[in-house]
């Protein structure tokens, strides 16, 4: 194997963004200073580097495709997707109004999780990459969406696009790979705390926005010594301000709005209805819609990188790493979900997260186009495509969690040695 220079040029390897940079410049702690070509796990072993160069071209021709082709089909995607999205939400809190009935309070229910699942998924998520900066949109653009979740946009950006894009699955730089509070992978060392790995998850995916709230803090930095007082507490007051905007609109404003204008009308049409009562209700189906949502959020998100198949690497491994080695270790790092059109909306098209790792800076709707191509380099180069049905894929990272809380014999004596 020949040694990979690391000297910046024109055109190389920008890890942030995910492609090539004009006029790059090093960032220290980011890319590597020094080193030889990055060690390649098992799975991709069998490749040369002059393979991984082909490989790492053919995808920038896909991408480039792409990029050839984007106009005004997507921007009329996305914004169709803006006003799909309100009408939802909008019909759920109308009908959550009058809900009289446990059909018309379920139906609420759904109308407001589906807003927010779409706000969250096909919309925030892939807003804040910067999918659709290329439409100057101030209103559909990176710089400017605010989410309908805990968790500050710009906070999100930071631990999301910087540092789990650029480090995917690399274990000690991607906090990501458990969020510092799971055990998803047996390349972490085993804790005491890790046999509770079953019941913390089942707590955190129904609470998952306020668990990335406080994951995006980077609690662990500060203590650490990584990020100053400062940073600290503007990201804790960004956090507040958030927070108490979600909780206002959603537990306050909302049930009392509800009650109000449910009285009025109900007085008006001879059905009166208490105010408390109804506020009851609008408070109990807003719960309901944000632990849906939440709950859907986290198990396309988990399967995305913690199912059966998916590699992580040692930060040893990167270094020295050249693009193609950097789309390899996408690839093998991250898990597709089978289903339909209407499925992978939903999920954002976060079920394409092999090809959403390939090219995060793409319009989401793009990648069903891609994901054949992408699929058949993989099956030319002898690389595994990673990918099943939602139960399948879900079933396996709830397995592996389980399976991981507890220590085997090798993992419980490496625990008392330390």
């Amino acid at each position: 194997m020949t040694v990979t220079t690391t000297e910046p040029k024109a055109g190389a390897f920008d890890r942030k963004t995910g492609r090539a940079a004009a006029n790059p410049e090093r960032r220290t702690g980011v890319l590597p200073t020094s080193g030889h070509v990055a060690v390649r796990p098992p799975t991709a072993a069998h490749l040369s580097d002059e393979d991984v160069e082909r490989l790492g071209a053919e995808l920038d021709a896909i991408r480039d495709e792409v990029l050839a082709q984007r106009g005004a089909k997507d921007a009329a995607y996305i914004k169709k997707m803006v006003k799909i999205q309100r009408v939802t939400e909008l019909a759920g809190r109308v009908a959550m109004i009058g809900a009289r009935s446990r059909i018309a309070w379920s139906a609420g229910v759904g109308l407001i999780a589906l807003g927010k699942v779409l706000d969250n998924m096909e919309l925030g998520h892939n807003i804040l990459h910067g999918q659709w900066d290329w439409m100057r949109d101030p209103d559909i653009h990176s710089t400017t969406w605010e989410w309908d979740f805990v968790a500050p946009a710009k906070g999100w950006q930071h631990t999301h696009n910087d540092l789990h894009h650029t480090w995917t699955n690399v274990i000690g730089k991607d906090r990501d790979v458990g969020y510092n509070i799971l055990r998803v992978s047996d390349d972490q060392p085993w804790k005491p705390r890790d046999v509770f790995n079953p019941l913390v998850n089942a707590l955190l995916a129904p609470t998952f926005e306020w668990g990335i709230a406080s994951y995006d803090i980077e609690w662990d930095q500060y203590k650490a010594g990584y990020k100053t007082r400062e940073q600290m507490m503007s990201d804790m007051r960004d956090l507040r301000d958030k927070a108490v905007g979600m909780v206002l609109k959603d537990y306050i404003a909302t049930p009392l709005a509800a009650a109000a204008v449910g009285a009025v009308v109900g007085k008006a049409f001879g059905r009166p209805a208490r105010f408390a009562s109804i506020a009851a209700r609008a408070l109990g189906g807003t719960v309901a819609a944000n632990a849906l949502r939440n709950v859907w959020a986290h198990s396309v998100i988990f399967c995305g990188h913690f199912p059966d198949g998916v590699d992580t690497f040692e930060e040893e491994m990167i270094d020295g790493e050249t693009r193609g080695d950097w789309y390899v270790r996408q690839m093998l790092g991250s898990a597709n979900i089978d289903g339909t059109r209407v499925f992978h909306t939903l999920t954002g098209n976060l079920s394409h997260q092999i090809e959403h790792h390939l090219f995060p800076d793409l319009p989401s709707n793009r990648y069903i186009e891609v994901a054949p191509k992408v699929r058949d380099i993989c099956r030319r180069y002898g690389l595994p495509y990673n990918t099943g049905r939602f139960g399948r894929q879900l079933g396996s990272t709830w397995k592996n969690i389980c399976v991981l809380a507890v220590p085997t014999r090798e993992e419980w004596a490496a625990y008392r040695a330390a």
